[in-house]
């Protein structure tokens, strides 16, 4: 974790464990916010990689499911890195800052990721680096917090997935990223002594906490996350990134197209991404199973993707299930003694089969 940007969150009361931030004293106040409004989130659980160089554009779109050729200054895009039988590996978050590109992903999937694709690169003209700890990112949601953010930054993107940049004295600046939820929400990325700045700005108006809230927010909005326990686990319609323009079928060849565009056009895909409510005080863990009475148990009924405590009580979660099961049966977690999964709307449409 870049240091500087630590030892400023350690002023603003943070606790630190293994160089990451644990908390900003209790999480209730930070989830709360989350739902209406004013906070300011630390992103430091998110990684970088940053690719620079006259290739890497091609080299990505070889590599992701979706269309780099969309990729711009001021807008984003939402992607999936595959294995080759494909199966998503890692959900990653494309844009451009200066002049490169960075590929936003869990920490804990940087490593191997990295790794992974430098194995492609062969002649192209591209460098692929761990940037983590060069850029900090903050996430901030709220009406109220955009409002100080434009009066800092000019103009913010007005669209979901749009980017703005502004200058800064050093050249350096900060990139903003609109991204979906139920309030008004933004990732900024740059130096730890300009979001310093932001940070201070926003504190008398927002609710400061680790990267909980902004999962839960992720969870309202239907964004899906890979993580350790689950890369390797899911094709990416499976996550629903065929309705969230995570995947071109036009594009061309990449890592685990075949089995990805098989799966689209053959109509094959038996598993769909959920969102639930869950009444119990344990939080589950990404890759937790699921159980229905309808599933072959060889197969499974499906795996949890990412869940966070709801402020309203109990837990509130996304995970893949087999359609037939979610949507004409019962999930519950874990065994047939566990909790029962109670289904709620997506913020977007998404067909029962494909």
């Amino acid at each position: 974790m870049n240091a500087q940007w630590t030892a400023f969150l350690q002023q603003a009361s943070a606790a630190c464990s293994d160089g990451q931030i644990a908390q900003f004293g209790v999480a209730e106040p930070g989830l709360r916010a989350a739902l209406s409004g004013g906070l300011c989130c630390d992103l430091s659980q998110l990684g970088l990689i940053r690719l620079q160089g006259p290739d890497s554009d091609s080299f990505l779109q070889g590599q992701l499911t979706c269309d780099v050729r969309q990729l711009r200054a001021e807008h984003s895009l939402l992607g999936a890195y595959c294995s080759p039988k494909g199966r998503a590996l890692a959900c990653l978050r494309l844009f451009r800052h200066g002049d490169a590109i960075y590929l936003a992903l869990p920490r804990e999937l940087v490593e191997t990721t990295l790794t992974r694709l430098r194995r492609y690169v062969l002649r192209s003209r591209t460098t692929l680096d761990d940037a983590s700890d060069e850029l900090v990112g903050i996430g901030v949601a709220g009406a109220d917090s955009a409002q100080v953010l434009a009066a800092r930054l000019g103009a913010l993107p007005e669209t979901v997935n749009g980017v703005t940049h502004s200058a800064a004295p050093d050249g350096s600046g900060i990139t903003t990223l609109r991204l979906p939820g139920p309030v008004p929400r933004f990732a900024l990325y740059g130096t730890a002594a300009d979001l310093a700045v932001i940070w201070t700005a926003l504190a008398p108006i927002c609710v400061a906490a680790d990267d909980t809230p902004w999962r839960l927010l992720d969870i309202l909005a239907g964004l899906p996350s890979v993580y350790a326990a689950t890369a390797d686990a899911f094709v990416p319609q499976m996550l629903n990134l065929d309705v969230l323009d995570g995947i071109s079928f036009q594009k061309g060849c990449y890592t685990g197209q075949e089995v990805v565009a098989r799966t689209h056009y053959l109509g094959k895909l038996k598993r769909r991404m959920y969102r639930a409510r869950l009444d119990s005080s344990h939080t589950p863990q990404p890759g937790d199973a699921l159980f229905s009475a309808q599933a072959d148990a060889s197969q499974g009924a499906g795996r949890i993707v990412d869940a966070v405590a709801h402020p309203e009580g109990g837990q509130v979660l996304l995970a893949v299930a087999l359609v037939h099961c979610a949507e004409q049966g019962t999930l519950q977690l874990g065994n047939a003694e566990g909790p029962v999964l109670h289904l709620e709307a997506l913020p977007y449409a998404v067909e029962a089969t494909a």
